[in-house]
């Protein structure tokens, strides 16, 4: 049950209200916008939000049950600070929302209804439609280990233990020359063996996806010039001259662990498990039924 604020309660008991829908999205790069579906700028909480966005809402979904309820926020592309490319980007991914009821004539009186994240985003040729889930969609996430050969920490965390601010695994590089949407040439990185940096991560510090991070599948030397080539192409070119930097990847086997980190002790795999040969084995006649460890 929301906890209403006399004033808020004494206006809706007047019969004739003055409510407006506010939204206030946070996205991960740390922007947090404001949208409104009335017809005038209103402002609370340090958050402008923005009168005829595009930006609707349809019912609220919601059950008694562990379901996660779910609402659906049109927008026309209509504002300028929603654009298709930023959308297909990535950047309104797993955004949190916060949805209000807000008196616009007097913006103190509002209340909280719920909170979400933003969730599958549907593409039209003029609009889009994100999907708002409730914070029940958590209890949906896979929660422990998995037993595998491979290690399931992520490097440099706090269960890998490895500092990838040392510089031995990190390096600063630019652009030289472009090879196709994904792959390019740099200087900068030729004090690190070929393959160095593949399942790496890069971060562009400059350029038109500043800030954006991405992974490397694939890393080359060539003298002092480097290749590299990314798992996905961004959404913005790359450009001659753009500059980034690129951290140390790992494969997640022991061997790798061992021989490129020095770091066996905090490998978070079972490299020891039995594989799917083990269940795939028969018998044959040729041998190989002695006794033995296989």
């Amino acid at each position: 049950m929301k906890s209403l604020s006399p004033a808020l309660q004494a206006h809706l008991d007047e019969g004739t209200t003055t409510l407006a829908w506010c939204w206030r999205i946070s996205r991960a790069d740390g922007v947090a916008l404001g949208f409104t579906d009335h017809d005038r700028a209103l402002a609370f909480d340090g958050t402008d939000f923005e009168p005829e966005s595009g930006f609707a809402a349809s019912e609220i979904r919601a059950g008694s049950d562990l379901a996660v309820d779910a609402q659906d926020a049109t927008g026309a592309l209509t504002s300028d600070r929603i654009t298709e490319t930023d959308i297909i980007d990535g950047r309104w991914d797993n955004a949190a929302v916060e949805l209000w009821r807000v008196n616009w004539a007097d913006t103190s009186q509002r209340v909280l209804l719920r909170r979400g994240a933003v969730g599958q985003i549907r593409r039209g040729r003029m609009a889009f439609v994100a999907e708002v889930r409730s914070l029940a969609h958590f209890l949906g996430q896979t929660v422990g280990r998995t037993f595998q050969a491979g290690c399931d920490a992520v490097l440099g965390d706090v269960r890998c233990g490895i500092d990838l601010e040392n510089a031995i695994y990190k390096g600063t590089g630019i652009v030289t020359d472009l090879l196709r949407d994904r792959a390019f040439m740099a200087s900068g990185l030729s004090g690190f063996d070929a393959g160095w940096f593949t399942s790496g991560t890069l971060t562009w510090t400059s350029g038109a996806n500043v800030a954006r991070i991405t992974e490397v599948l694939a890393h080359g030397l060539d003298g002092s010039i480097a290749s590299l080539t990314l798992l996905e192409a961004p959404v913005r070119a790359i450009a001659e001259g753009d500059s980034f930097i690129a951290w140390a990847g790992c494969d997640k086997r022991i061997a790798t662990c061992g021989a490129r980190f020095a770091n066996t002790v905090n490998f978070r795999g079972f490299p020891h498990i039995p594989g799917q040969d083990a269940v795939l084995r028969y018998a044959s006649q040729d041998g190989g039924h002695e006794g033995n460890v296989l």
